[in-house]
Order: C-alpha cells, then sequence, then structure tokens
C-alpha cells in the first residue's frame, strides 16, 4: 500500500505543483490503484509515474471546486483510449454525475467501459469487501465537502514453520492444511490442530484523506488512530483568521486534528503558491512539537505504508 502525490497545490497550479489528486496504490492488496481528488492535469501528472489509467477502480472526490475536479472528463477519455474495461466506480457530493455526464455529451466522448456514481448526502459507510472498508464525513467547507477513511482488513496470522519443525512435523500438503486451520492427525498418530501454529492477525492499515476543510471532529473522527493522514495545510500555522474565512486549514490546525485522533504520519498537502522553497517545508517544521512524524508533500512523492510493528 502507497500514497502517491499528483498533485499537491491549492486553488490553481504553480511551475512547483499542480493541483489536488492523491493515488492509493493498491496493487499488491487488490491489483487496483483509488483516485482521490482528480485536479485539472492529473492525467498529465500521470504520464510521469508508473500508473497506468486502467487500473483505476474507484474515484473519491471530495468536493466540486474546480481544483478537485477538471481533470475528470480527460481522464475517463484517456482510459478508454487506452484500453480500459473494467468498470469504475466514482463517488462524490451530489452533482458529481451531472458535471461528468454534461462534459461527456458535449464533448460526444464515449467509454468503452462501465461508469457508475455514488453521489453523497450524508456521513455513512460507501463500500465494504472482504480487504478494504472506506467510510465519509462532512467536513466543514463553503461547498458540500467529504473526507474518507479506508480501513484495511486484518491479515491471517503466518504460519510458525519453525514451531511446526521443532516437533518433527514433515513438510508438505500438511502444512496447507494446519495453515487452513484444520485438525491434521499425523502419521505417527499425533493430533495438531493448524490454529496453534498460526500467529496473531497482521492489523490491518488505516489512511484518512481529506478535503478542504475548517477545523472539525469529523477530521478527527475520519482520522482516528490512523497510520496515515492526509490534511490540508493552506495556510503557515498563525493564519488563523485568513483560514477562517476562506473555509481552509493551518498546519497547526492539521496537527492538532492529528493529535486528537492519534494519527502516527501526517501529511500536508493543498499547500499555496505563496509557500515556495523552505517557506513550503516550514508548515511541516512549525507543528513537529505537536505531531514529530509532519511532511510537506510534493508532487510525485510515494510514501510507503507499512505495517504495524
Amino acid at each position: 500500500m502507497q500514497l502517491e502525490f499528483l498533485g499537491t497545490g491549492a486553488g490553481s497550479p504553480s511551475k512547483q505543483r499542480n493541483v489536488a489528486s492523491v493515488a492509493l496504490r493498491l496493487l499488491e492488496e487488490r491489483n487496483a490503484i483509488w483516485l482521490f481528488d482528480v485536479g485539472e492535469a492529473t492525467q498529465h501528472q500521470i504520464l510521469h509515474t508508473t500508473i497506468r489509467p486502467r487500473k483505476i477502480e474507484k474515484i473519491f472526490i471530495t468536493h466540486l471546486h474546480g481544483d478537485h475536479i477538471f481533470g475528470l472528463p480527460g481522464l475517463l477519455s484517456s482510459r478508454s483510449f487506452q484500453g480500459g474495461t473494467e468498470p469504475l466506480t466514482i463517488y462524490g457530493p451530489v452533482g458529481i454525475k451531472q458535471y461528468v455526464q454534461t462534459s461527456l455529451q458535449v464533448s460526444e466522448s464515449r467509454l468503452s467501459y462501465p461508469l457508475h456514481f455514488v453521489e453523497l448526502t450524508d456521513d455513512g459507510e460507501l463500500f465494504n469487501d472482504h480487504g478494504f472498508r472506506v467510510v465519509a464525513r462532512k467536513l466543514d467547507h463553503k461547498i458540500a465537502c467529504f473526507g474518507y477513511r479506508i480501513e484495511e482488513a486484518d491479515h491471517p496470522g503466518e504460519l510458525q514453520v519453525e514451531k511446526l519443525r521443532e516437533q518433527n512435523v514433515p513438510s508438505g500438503p500438511i502444512y496447507g492444511q494446519l495453515k487452513a486451520g484444520k485438525t491434521v492427525t499425523l502419521p505417527d498418530g499425533r493430533t495438531l490442530d493448524g490454529h496453534d501454529f498460526i500467529g496473531k492477525p497482521q492489523p490491518g492499515r488505516i489512511v484518512a484523506i481529506l478535503g478542504d476543510t475548517r477545523q472539525t471532529h469529523n477530521a478527527v473522527l475520519l482520522a482516528q488512530n490512523a497510520d496515515v493522514l492526509v490534511h490540508e495545510s493552506t495556510f503557515a500555522k498563525d493564519e488563523t483568521k485568513m483560514a477562517h474565512s476562506y473555509y481552509h486549514s493551518t498546519s497547526k490546525q492539521a496537527a492538532e486534528i492529528a493529535k486528537k485522533a492519534g494519527v502516527k504520519k501526517l501529511l500536508l498537502n493543498h499547500i499555496s503558491a505563496r509557500y515556495t522553497g523552505k517557506a513550503a517545508y516550514q508548515l511541516a517544521y512549525q507543528v513537529r512539537n505537536i505531531v514529530p512524524d509532519t511532511r510537506v508533500v510534493n508532487d510525485f512523492d510515494v510514501i510507503d505504508i507499512p505495517f504495524k510493528k
């Protein structure tokens, strides 16, 4: 599981940062990519990565401001041109279906794959299968805006091969039966319960990806005990009044949310073009006394999300 940032800027693109988009790479887990927001020129950014548009399985839109959705029609069309045939689902606030369908209709674009929409009106679970669960909650922005919590299911414990060898259990099909939790009778008459040779389950990972927002309790709920929180930092630590006026957050407010939620790693994005070079990185430095593992991400950064130790 990895996060790859395709755009980390706010409002409009700059030479240093494109507008909002982040990919959750789940290639090992489900051979798929999930996108969160698709700002203008996201498909251009993808050309500089190893992401294949046909691998994009789901798209989650936080809100309908242009810097978060203007890249959608082009990306959807290119996915079709490049041989995408698998269905794709777009989640987002009410209006996302009309925006996409109108763009495709006016431009006479036809897709080679089924396109599904799930429009959000309130907090709730969006998706839950054997591997992942996704929950959305409302944030506090000028227009309807949501944050997303992605929970990975726990992984089964590993077979304790050394323990089996110590008891002189012959390798082969027996190991597979024990790993499946079955009770096995050995040729020498011993009976073994597979559960006695399986380690503890590996807890799944949790990622929270938020849209534009003021400080809000829902952000804490989304980020509770997350391994990684992606939070906007449109304004610097002391620009609280400006952030409130524009329905955004400061780096300090993002860090306070992360601390309340018990987040392990805080990634700051949606960086205003006013912060370049060292000034951008200061957004992280100034709050590491609140959350030590805080980082300002750049376009094309890839962040590994390891399992809990």
